[in-house]
């Protein structure tokens, strides 16, 4: 039993890490191979029974990892995000919510012929999106403007409402059905202020006292992802203890504050917790769809897809419209809010809790959310990429530019390019150079670029290229093959290699690194040290009285080309692809002083303001 007891233990595990690899190579959503799994060694093979494996304890694991989730999709909420689109958020969490509920209702009610009181519960679950699904699929879209924030505002604050809503609309109907009829709207009152307080009260008292314990140093460094494991996993079932299914909004609102509060760095806790969510999701798919019964989805017959296509082409676009009614947001992000609402694991994970206490009769709940989770991962992951392209909020080919590193070099080549009218984001592991970065007027982040919180703090909206500017090699490397996922291989560049380094690690280096940027010399400490000279960066616009090879005359040897623009493309200097500056074209070089000038850096000759112009 033991031995059978850990190879389904392990099948669990490898299968979910398995298909999260796979859905990377093959560039596909994760989830739908996930749920390929599940139902394989589930219904399919009957490998895995987890109720059979778990027994009592399916319902505490799968509460426990849910809660698990939603604080760690808290920790990647910004309020800075949404200065501009508070409206439209909090319209699509208030009236968006109820018009999902009813539609879903009234639709499960005609469509699966089930009785109301099951649609209203059903409805109500299906009011959560799934922002493990829409988290991924931002950033393969890149949308720009208020789009992305709410989109991922939306996705992760909508879990414990839908949560709550379905645990207030059970009792409310178990009122109704011991004939308490008079009590069941006080109950449903009752119930939602009291999730709101104690939720909101546990929530914000753990987010504290970590914040207090880590500011006097009381937790070391090894120690600091289990304790706050352990504080997270305290609030959930403090918050639960005492008031049923309030310990989601407790997690999801201690994740916001510990983001979003400015006194102990999050960044170590983050990258753990985002692992650690990787793993949870992937074993909660394969779990939860193993225990889906084949004849439970064959028996929707016609009647499922129907209700799933009707969730997507009438549902959703009419929750929204009602929803952004006089808001901030521009038709076409009404249209692409309106095609964008992937369900995932919390609307799984509520659906299977509920049936568990219903028995035979929530048993459609089940496969009608798993065939609504399929097909709007199916469908929004293959139409949103193109439909934001049509719409105008994506690019073809974005120009801006996501750098590593907020050194010398690095702020003054985003100021230049900012002026110029590209969008920039730079990343940093010093604080100083944020700050210095964020006081010349540029978007900075405090992180690490190989951590995984990158991927969540920044607006990817716009980024079509990626630059490692640090002064190390190695970072510089592993930074490229990383974003080579996102942006590219052809739009990931770094600096090269400073000289000396043993020819066989060169070697190795070369088929891991990025494009090399600004010629073999172009080092970190090159263009630092230039900076330090007096060195500038400047844009100088070509014209046919006053082309490159005039602009070469002028400047000789002392001008480093770096970048041509051409409107609104860019184009950076490379190793292997020098570009050829043409009148009408702007070329933005480094500009060393001459070596026998002693006048203020400030002054200029008549001949360099005419070069500038």
């Amino acid at each position: 039993m033991t031995e059978r007891l850990l190879t389904a233990l392990a099948g669990i595990v490898v299968l979910g890490i398995g298909a999260q690899w796979l859905a990377w190579r093959l560039r596909v959503p994760s989830i739908l191979l996930l749920l390929g799994a599940g139902f394989a060694v589930g219904p399919g093979l009957g490998w895995i029974d987890p109720d059979q494996l778990f027994g009592d304890l399916l319902l505490p694991v799968v509460s426990l990892s849910v809660g698990l989730i939603l604080f760690e999709g808290g920790l990647s909420l910004r309020f800075r995000e949404l200065r501009k689109t508070w409206g439209s958020l909090v319209g699509l969490l208030t009236v968006g919510v109820l018009v999902t509920w009813g539609l879903s209702a009234v639709a499960a009610k005609q469509i699966l012929g089930i009785p109301g009181s099951l649609a209203l519960l059903l409805g109500a679950i299906l009011v959560v999106t799934g922002p493990t699904v829409i988290g991924p699929l931002l950033r393969h879209i890149r949308p720009t403007g208020r789009v992305a924030p709410v989109a991922k505002w939306e996705g992760i604050v909508i879990d414990p409402i839908g949560a709550t809503l379905a645990v207030l609309v059970y009792e409310g109907l178990d009122a109704i059905r011991q004939a308490e009829y008079g009590s069941a709207t006080l109950n449903v009152l009752q119930g939602l202020g009291a999730t709101v307080l104690v939720g909101g009260l546990i929530g914000t008292l753990c987010a504290g006292v970590l914040v207090w314990c880590l500011r006097r140093f009381w937790i070391p460094d090894y120690l600091q992802n289990p304790v706050t494991l352990m504080f997270v996993v305290a609030a959930l079932t403090a918050s639960n203890a005492l008031h049923h299914e309030s310990g989601l909004l407790a997690v999801t609102l201690m994740g916001v504050i510990l983001a979003n509060q400015r006194i102990v760095p999050m960044d170590r806790i983050t990258e753990f917790k985002e692992s650690l969510t990787v793993l949870l999701i992937s074993a909660l798919f394969i779990l939860l769809a193993a225990r889906v019964r084949l004849e439970d989805l064959t028996a929707l017959g016609w009647r499922g897809p129907v209700f799933a296509l009707l969730m997507l082409l009438v549902v959703r676009p009419l929750a929204v419209w009602a929803a952004t009614i006089g808001s901030h947001l521009t038709r076409p992000e009404r249209l692409f809010l309106a095609w964008f609402a992937p369900r995932g694991i919390v609307a799984a994970s509520v659906a299977s809790v509920f049936a568990l206490r219903l028995g035979e009769s929530g048993a459609v709940m089940v496969p009608a959310t798993f065939l609504v989770i399929i097909v709007t991962v199916a469908v929004y992951g293959l139409t949103a990429g193109p439909l934001a392209r049509r719409l105008g909020l994506t690019q073809g080919d974005p120009q801006g530019l996501l750098i590593a590193g907020a050194n010398g070099f690095a702020r003054n080549l985003g100021s230049v390019l900012q002026k110029e009218g590209f969008h920039v984001v730079l990343v940093d592991t010093s604080y100083a150079h944020v700050q210095a970065a964020r006081a010349q007027g540029l978007a900075a982040f405090y992180a690490d670029v190989l951590s995984e919180h990158v991927l969540s703090a920044v607006d990817f909206g716009g980024l079509g290229r990626f630059l490692a500017l640090t002064p190390n090699h190695d970072v510089n490397a592993l930074a490229t093959l990383r974003f080579r996922e996102i942006f590219g291989r052809q739009h990931v560049f770094q600096l090269p290699a400073a000289t000396g380094r043993p020819a066989r690690e060169e070697r190795t280096l070369h088929h891991f690194v990025g494009r090399s940027l600004f010629g073999a010399d172009g080092t970190y400490d090159q263009l630092n040290n230039a900076l330090d000279r007096g060195a500038t960066l400047k844009v100088t616009r070509l014209s046919s009285e006053f082309d490159y090879q005039a602009f070469q005359t002028h400047y000789g040897k002392r001008a480093r080309l770096l970048a041509v623009i051409q409107g609104k493309r860019l184009s950076l200097a490379t190793a292997d692809a020098a570009p050829a500056p043409k009148p009408g074209q702007a070329v933005v070089c480094l500009i060393e002083p001459e070596t026998n000038d002693r006048q203020d850096k400030s002054e200029q000759t008549d001949e360099d303001r005419q070069a500038d112009d």
